[in-house]
């Protein structure tokens, strides 16, 4: 186990250093011209090339990915053009609740999908089997801005059961920070009416995320699991007698699940690089807003710390999936 972690932990190093390279590239060849923009419409030409030649704007393309690589190396992503901020600063504010909302949405998606496709997988072409359906599709077919808007119809506007959006109000005192999870963070400081708040505003933009994946993950275990029923040691156990349920939970999830961990991996990663217009919608203060408003000033440094972390996260969320791939058949830890 340990030969089979190394072996894909040193896969991962390559994966990250062209990941950097390219986003860098893209980044600097972009039209447009960021410093410009920073310096304001009423700066001299003198002063623009005096705020580049401050960030290093100046020197050759190869020697600014050298400084930034070098940079990287002791944890800096540089410095935000047009706040002056370090990018690593706000990178650790906007990350947890970007983090936050991506597995609030993929515990409901995991939750209600992998039990939804088991149970129209056992009741094929019966009344579960064609609910799954209507709703697979209908949640496939839901574009995720739409729905957010229509969940903040609903629930806020008409209902008045839920905030409008943001992640806490500013009337409140949030939780003391300690993991920047506010669930958690009320859970430890043991404040549930904290709790209960930073939940109702969770719970409509993790709706809003989880119901794409949901619906890949349910439509993908039911296929799973009916070709798992098909095999020869499920068609022994049932003539051993087994009971349907032992059988369907013991043997077939446990097997059927492997395809749908490469779908839940990849979901992650996705969810990561697409919490933009959902967090845009909620006002929520991600990873997602954090780049919007970074691209409208073509601030380069803070999109390309955005863009590395969620490509890291993606790389190691995959990574997790190998393990589990691992721990579920042992035969691919000899592969």
């Amino acid at each position: 186990m340990l030969h089979f972690i190394l072996r894909r932990l040193v896969l991962i190093v390559p994966v990250l250093f062209g990941l950097t390279a390219l986003v860098f590239a893209i980044a600097r060849l972009l039209p447009g011209d960021p410093v410009a923009l920073a310096a304001g419409p009423n700066a001299t030409p003198a002063e623009i090339a005096a705020y580049g030649k401050e960030f290093g704007l100046d020197r050759p393309l190869i020697v600014q990915y050298g400084a930034y690589l070098s940079g990287l190396m002791k944890g800096d992503f540089g410095v935000s053009i047009y706040t002056r901020r370090p990018v690593i600063e706000d990178l650790r504010a906007y990350l947890p609740a970007t983090l936050e909302l991506v597995f609030a949405a993929m515990f409901l998606a995991i939750a209600i999908g992998i039990p939804a496709g088991l149970a129209a997988a056992a009741w094929r072409d019966k009344w579960p089997d064609y609910l799954s359906r209507v709703v697979a599709l209908g949640s496939i077919s839901m574009p995720r801005f739409f729905l957010g808007l229509l969940l903040q119809l609903l629930f806020a506007m008409w209902l008045g059961w839920l905030p409008l959006g943001g992640r806490f109000p500013i009337t409140e005192d949030p939780p003391a920070l300690v993991t920047g999870f506010l669930t958690l963070d009320a859970l430890i400081a043991r404040d549930f009416t904290a709790f209960s708040i930073a939940c109702q505003h969770l719970v409509m933009p993790a709706i809003a995320m989880s119901l794409s994946p949901l619906a890949t993950i349910m439509r993908m275990m039911r296929a799973s699991t009916l070709e798992v029923m098909q095999q020869d040691y499920v068609l022994t156990e049932r003539a051993l007698g087994l009971s349907s349920r032992l059988i369907m939970l013991k043997y077939v999830s446990r097997n059927a699940i492997s395809a749908t961990l490469t779908v839940i991996g990849l979901y992650f990663g996705w969810l990561l690089g697409g919490t933009v217009l959902v967090e845009t919608i909620f006002d929520w203060p991600g990873l997602g807003l954090y780049a919007t408003k970074a691209v409208v000033t073509q601030d380069f440094m803070p999109v390309i710390g955005v863009t590395l972390v969620i490509g890291t996260l993606f790389v190691f969320a995959n990574f997790a999936v190998d393990l589990l791939y691992g721990v579920i058949n042992p035969k691919v830890r000899t592969e």
